[in-house]
């Protein structure tokens, strides 16, 4: 009798221990996550977004486009979304239909929604992006609106389908390295092979984020790095080396949804480039430093969230005179800018006031007490780079976010010019190119949103 109690004791014991263990993993899970994607790939051939020197529409697909969002709640309820896109980049407009529409259906606002775009130049245009350099039909035209609207609505039901598919789920980070990315500012592209060292400022980082479900399972993937996605300039849909990356990580993890989240890599290219297999090389590349974060002990998020958000009126210079404008048009041998000109002076000759400032976006996340920053426009490295030296090593810098309306140079490139410093502004159909003091204004609005979310407290 004995025997058979000291039998049925051990049983129950044995029988409890997987049973706790199970409690205790089930209850780490405070995160919830969910994640969605839909393909954005014309259905007919449009004009391609990016480079002025294309001089038909596309004809036909590489690989195909796509959105993708992943939704994140802590456990407090607090909710975000981030929404990688293989587009050149969100104009204003479409942006703000967008999170419009976000905060009407799904009590989203501004701070909560992250729209981020890959900067792939194989995508469509969209309506009210770069207009003074294509040169569109009339029905090339219509054809724009209606994709964009088109667009517009599939991020909105993109979002809808992720917060159904939310469930418990744990975070972690890590940061990889990958070295593709080239200062193309301070480096020849025709002198590549013969130069022993690479000059200029360089951020390799490839920030990570892993969703991973109570199942084991890695849900998503969400990754960045700062690097122009030009690779490739032919005349087909695809998503450069970011959709290799995105593509090759999905078949390395079945059932995964990897998210590509540009950084701060305006006046970064990949070099060499133009061919297809070098595109797919830099996907690869990019695929194996996220799988070897992947492999490594990764840094657990705790379920916390705080997001800011805000519109700094950023002073633009003084806007070129009548007299600068017909000297433009006169004597410029770039189609673009004479149409820009000629844009500008029928503006001016009408009465219209040029404008004076812009509706910079900005935000900064607290995931889990890991930084998260993201910048409209094309971000020039530099500011990735004292970003983290505010925030920290492991912060995620992103640029080309909620609106991309030129390029953001920093106060040294704007001092020294070029396209970057000098010219963009025009090719964006701004009236000017930012006054000085850019740089200092976005920095200090950035440390101000950091401290509101939490994250200057150990600095």
């Amino acid at each position: 009798m004995r025997f058979q109690t000291g039998l049925f004791i051990l049983a129950l014991i044995l029988f409890a221990i997987p049973v706790q263990a199970q409690n205790n993993s089930s209850s780490s899970y405070a995160w919830k996550a969910g994640v969605s994607r839909v393909i954005i790939t014309p259905q007919k051939p449009m004009p391609m977004a990016g480079f002025a020197s294309r001089t038909h529409p596309s004809e036909g697909i590489l690989h195909d486009l796509w959105a993708k969002a992943l939704v994140i709640e802590d456990a407090a309820g607090k909710r975000a979304v981030m929404v990688s896109s293989d587009l050149l980049g969100f104009p204003k407009s479409v942006s703000d239909n967008i999170r419009t529409k976000l905060k009407t259906k799904f009590g989203l606002n501004k701070d909560q929604v992250l729209l981020n775009s890959s900067h792939t130049h194989s995508a469509p245009v969209l309506e009210g992006a770069l207009s003074d350099i294509y040169n569109l039909t009339e029905q090339q035209v219509e054809d724009i609106r209606q994709y964009s609207v088109s667009l517009e609505n599939k991020i909105v039901e993109l979002v809808g389908n992720g917060i159904k598919d939310m469930e418990a789920a744990e975070l972690y980070h890590q940061n990889g390295v990958t070295r593709f990315q080239v200062n193309r500012r301070n480096n020849s592209a025709a002198l590549l092979t013969q130069l022993s060292e690479l000059q200029g400022p360089n951020d390799f980082a490839v920030p990570v984020i892993k969703v991973v479900t109570p199942k084991g399972d890695i849900k998503a993937v969400a990754f960045g790095y700062s690097c122009h996605p030009t690779v490739l300039n032919g005349y087909q849909w695809s998503g450069d080396y970011p959709g290799f990356a995105q593509i090759e990580l999905e078949k390395a993890y079945p059932g995964t949804t990897a998210l590509f989240f540009q950084g701060a890599g305006a006046d970064q290219n990949p070099l060499p480039r133009n061919t297809v297999p070098l595109a797919r090389q830099y996907g690869k590349e990019l695929t194996a430093a996220v799988e070897r974060v992947l492999e490594e002990d990764m840094k657990k998020l705790p379920a916390s969230l705080t997001t800011t958000y805000s519109e700094l009126d950023l002073a633009l210079a003084a806007a070129p005179t009548e007299a600068s404008l017909q000297n433009i048009i006169k004597t410029s041998t770039v189609s673009y800018q004479k149409k820009w000109a000629e844009r500008l002076l029928a503006d001016v000759r009408s009465g219209k006031s040029l404008r004076t400032s812009y509706p910079y976006p900005l935000q900064a996340w607290s995931i889990g007490g890991l930084p998260l920053v993201s910048l409209g426009g094309e971000l020039v490295v530099e500011y990735g780079i004292k970003i983290k030296q505010m925030l920290g090593a492991e912060a995620l810098v992103f640029g080309y976010s909620n609106d991309v309306m030129t390029y953001i140079p920093s106060s040294t490139i704007l001092k020294e010019g070029g396209y970057e410093g000098e010219l963009a502004h025009s090719v964006y159909g701004l009236p000017a190119k930012w006054q000085v003091g850019v740089e200092s204004n976005i920095l200090s609005e950035v440390y101000r949103l950091a401290g509101q979310a939490g994250l200057l407290k150990d600095k």
